[in-house]
């Protein structure tokens, strides 16, 4: 009798650990599928267009991921010129507009753009200045290796003008998880001065960058980004000689991206397969070489004791990470819709 009541008691505790495994097992899969849902529904409103206060977060965030980059540079050259203040202040000015617009609509509709204007502006100014730069140095452009490679880093001031145009492009976009209705907005008044695409349906520039349809135009950006970003660790990474192996990776996966974007513009296939891998490979170098130069500031004499001056005169800590954000401009090309 005590034998079958301890095998009608094992049995059934082998029965509740099963109904609990099935149970387990059928949570773990509602999880999933509610992560697949939400990984859905993000891209589906980004193929939309509805996507601004996601992306006026992220041109603020690259600003001043951008700024501070600069920032040392600058100091690096002891400010002589009163100009190289400017893109510290506007990339201050363009990280608050970026947190501004993702919070109101408003903001998003004048502010932000607004200050990505001015500061694009900016960056083509002080690309001017860094190649007078270039020109002023013994020997000027007849020697125009060892003077750009010992110059001001050329394309860096093209390289913070990505923030900017994420924030012109946030501007445009419709808002995450409003009605269609809400969304019939009129276009902002200094959009007026952009070209019209003139079809048989008369589809404004404007139109398509709300309706999220431009991926062609995302992908020459995405090509000048990766061109101007692995020119800067090319000559970078020259100046040291190129001492670890793993310095080459962003130049050559930077000229994988630039063929990529370039091919993408061409082919919906290779934005659709190719493009979101090779973007992917460059977030993840970027990621990796973020590591390597704050490894490389630690390492210096004094390490993390010292970390302002270490961080002033060590490798450029935040370079891999606007590299990361080229990658990033090639993820959402191969997410948005093609222009009509």
């Amino acid at each position: 009798m005590s034998r079958l009541t301890k095998t009608t008691r094992d049995g059934g505790a082998s029965m509740d650990s099963l109904v609990k495994a099935e149970r387990d097992r059928s949570t773990g899969s509602d999880l999933l599928d509610e992560i697949e849902s939400l990984e859905h529904g993000i891209a589906h409103q980004i193929r939309e267009g509805r996507f601004q206060r996601g992306l006026a977060l992220i041109a603020g965030l690259s600003s001043l991921i951008a700024g501070l980059e600069v920032s040392y540079e600058h100091y690096r050259g002891s400010y002589s010129n009163p100009v190289m203040y400017t893109p510290v202040v506007l990339s201050g000015a363009l990280f608050v507009s970026g947190i501004s617009a993702a919070a109101n609509r408003r903001a998003a509709r004048t502010i932000l753009p607004a200050v990505s204007a001015v500061t694009l502006a900016d960056c083509l100014i002080g690309f001017g200045f860094h190649v007078r730069g270039i020109q002023r140095k013994p020997g000027g452009w007849r020697l125009p290796v060892f003077n750009v490679i010992m110059g001001p880093p050329i394309f860096a001031p093209l390289l913070f003008g990505t923030s900017a145009y994420l924030g012109l492009v946030a501007s445009f976009l419709r808002r995450e998880g409003s009605s269609q209705e809400a969304q019939q907005l009129p276009a902002p008044a200094w959009s007026k001065l952009l070209p019209r695409k003139l079809d048989r349906h008369e589809v404004t520039v404007v139109q398509e960058l709300r309706e999220g349809r431009f991926q062609r135009h995302l992908a020459v950006a995405t090509a000048a980004a990766a061109f101007f970003s692995g020119i800067e660790a090319l000559y970078s990474h020259y100046k040291n000689n190129f001492k670890y192996k793993a310095q080459w990776s962003p130049i050559m996966i930077a000229a994988i991206l630039v063929g990529t974007a370039l091919g993408a513009v061409k082919s919906p296939r290779v934005a659709k397969k190719l493009l979101p891998t090779v973007s992917a490979l460059a977030i993840a170098d970027g990621a990796a070489g973020f590591y390597y130069h704050a490894r490389g500031v630690a390492r210096r004499p004094g390490g993390l004791k010292h970390p302002v001056y270490n961080i002033m005169f060590g490798p450029p800590i935040f370079a891999p990470l606007l590299f990361a954000a080229c990658g990033f401009l090639g993820l959402l090309a191969s997410m948005f819709r093609r222009e009509r």
